[in-house]
């Protein structure tokens, strides 16, 4: 185990009957890094996600979470796990129960209170603090039940779907709050299908398949990884390119713009040389970098023929 981690899986696996959920998981993630958990429905993050909170047992392996082995009760106060389900009293009133919750992680009454009065005046909670939870939309919800995941000010916090209901600018709101937090140094799991969220936010990722990993990487080495000699042109005169070459194939995208894949073997220098003695006029030309969308699907599909 290493203190200077934020989270250490070793050689994790859970069965459900003759089924493996988890089988054979190990990876670490520094501290104060924003961690993208990725993969499809039935791939294991959920089983994998309640076994570093401490609520299910690994069948075999160990988990650490700031060098201390989770448990479901030691590692509460390093926590802070939001369920893609709402966990929330739905009679309860939205300040009230947030209070509550605060106490539930350790905080002293007095200081909950203060703790749920910054953070609903920070995310402009204030105007339905007293309403209960079945009477706001799922949007509200789940701002609150992302206050009542950080309310203890936990190193290691959770958030499986936390953009699930919210409109464009309450989902800008929670994305700029997850940096804040990363930069005080708290550190971020963060599980979603949305892709563009996890290209956009993360630094490292994890895509699980079947109940392994399939890709552990971070986002930047991913995309260089799986890029494919392709190119997009901009500029004009580019219709003389779209011809049959034996240095690249084209797609024309736009009149002014257009698409060149190399063909294997041939090398970025020599499509510069060639481009440099076409009758065209560049005004861009960028490595068409696949983005993590394209990978994730590329992987799955290939993990399972």
């Amino acid at each position: 185990m290493d203190r200077n981690k934020a989270l250490e899986v070793r050689n994790i696996s859970k069965k459900y009957k003759e089924n493996f959920a988890v089988q054979h998981l190990s990876f670490d993630i520094e501290r104060g890094t924003i961690f993208g958990l990725l993969g499809p429905n039935g791939a294991g993050k959920t089983t994998l996600l309640r076994m570093i909170t401490g609520i299910l047992v690994p069948d075999n392996g160990e988990i650490y979470v700031q060098g201390q082995k989770t448990d479901l009760v030691s590692n509460a106060k390093f926590i802070g796990y939001m369920p893609e389900e709402r966990g929330l009293y739905k009679k309860m009133r939205a300040e009230e129960q947030a209070i509550y919750l605060a106490q539930l992680k350790g905080l002293p009454k007095s200081e909950a209170k203060e703790r749920v009065h910054y953070w609903f005046d920070r995310l402009d909670m204030n105007s339905w603090k007293n309403k209960t939870v079945e009477e706001v939309s799922k949007g509200m919800g789940q701002k609150l039940q992302f206050v009542c995941t950080v309310i203890h000010e936990p190193s290691l916090i959770i958030l499986d779907e936390p953009f699930s209901g919210l409109d464009p600018l309450n989902a800008d709101i929670i994305k700029n709050e997850i940096y804040e937090l990363a930069k005080q140094g708290a550190t971020i799991v963060f599980s979603t299908h949305r892709m563009e969220q996890v290209e956009e936010i993360c630094q490292q990722i994890v895509l699980m398949n079947k109940g392994k990993i399939i890709l552990n990487d971070t986002v930047v080495n991913a995309k260089k990884q799986y890029q494919k000699g392709e190119y997009i042109l901009k500029g004009e005169r580019l219709e003389n390119l779209a011809q049959v070459n034996e240095l690249y194939t084209s797609e024309t995208l736009t009149d002014k713009e257009i698409k060149l894949s190399l063909l294997d073997g041939k090398k970025p220098n020599e499509l510069l040389a060639y481009l440099s003695n076409q009758d065209i006029e560049l005004s861009s030309l960028a490595l068409d970098t696949p983005s993590l969308n394209e990978i994730f699907i590329e992987l799955v599909k290939g993990d399972n023929s």
